[in-house]
């Protein structure tokens, strides 16, 4: 990373270096968050979505949290280290001396208000992790905010719907999440109500419905377990969902 200004227009040139670099490191790391969208969609992406960067999302292996802090060192990212002190080697927070410029990294576990498999997707092709999980990583957030939504509805715009390809939405494999966990199913029943309400009030793009629905009624058919209908009576009597912690740049 060099002193160039200003840094956040490069932000995605610099997600694609990490990963290239952890790579030929031998580390699982993978993008997630916007900027991941971004490279995951190429000319795909919708220009109606674009939106100023200022973070990178890495995801790593549990055990390769070190090493990935050791390269984004390398690279002059600065540790926020009280922070990174406290989260156990979960989760890490670095920034850019220079700019408002933040990587935030997940090792081994993606726990925000619901948490997420993201590990068994470390072996796909990258540099981002699949659509299906980043179309979860945004739809578990109980409450959607614009650049949330915005993300959404790039990847369910630009992304094909079917089973196996690292870069379409799989509702079967989102299906069979929410099957053994209602409180995943609601939050992301949800947010797929929401979604689909603004498309029909016309503030969303009609190309995000088919992908909405295919998602909808996989979740719909999906075999519910014992759990989870036990889960489903009490209802939201019960909080559902965690609150995560919010990270915030030191100094």
């Amino acid at each position: 990373m060099t002193a160039q200004a200003p840094f956040l227009d490069r932000l995605p040139e610099e997600a694609r270096g990490l990963t290239a670099e952890a790579e030929a490191q031998g580390l699982h790391v993978r993008l997630l968050g916007g900027v991941a969208i971004l490279l995951l969609l190429g000319d795909r992406f919708d220009a109606a979505f674009a939106r100023p960067y200022r973070d990178i999302d890495l995801f790593c292996g549990r055990k390769e949290g070190r090493a990935v802090e050791q390269l984004l060192a390398a690279r002059g990212w600065a540790p926020a280290s009280e922070f990174n002190a406290l989260g156990g080697g979960r989760r890490l927070l670095f920034h850019d001396p220079l700019s408002e410029a933040q990587v935030d990294v997940f090792a081994g576990e993606f726990a925000m208000c619901h948490e997420l498999p993201l590990a068994d997707s470390l072996d796909r092709p990258g540099p981002s992790l699949p659509a299906t999980d980043l179309v979860m990583t945004k739809l578990q957030i109980v409450e959607l905010n614009a650049k949330d939504r915005s993300d959404l509805y790039a990847l369910l715009s630009g992304c094909p719907v079917g089973d196996g390809d690292h870069r379409a939405i799989e509702p079967a494999r989102l299906a069979a999440l929410t099957g053994r966990d209602w409180g995943l199913h609601h939050t992301f029943e949800r947010n797929l109500a929401r979604l689909r309400a603004a498309v029909e009030g016309g503030e969303g793009p009609a190309t995000a419905l088919p992908a909405i629905d295919a998602l909808a009624a996989a979740m719909e058919a999906e075999p519910k377990s014992r759990g989870w209908r036990m889960r489903a009576k009490v209802g939201e009597r019960k909080r559902w969902y965690e609150l995560p912690e919010e990270v915030e740049r030191e100094g």
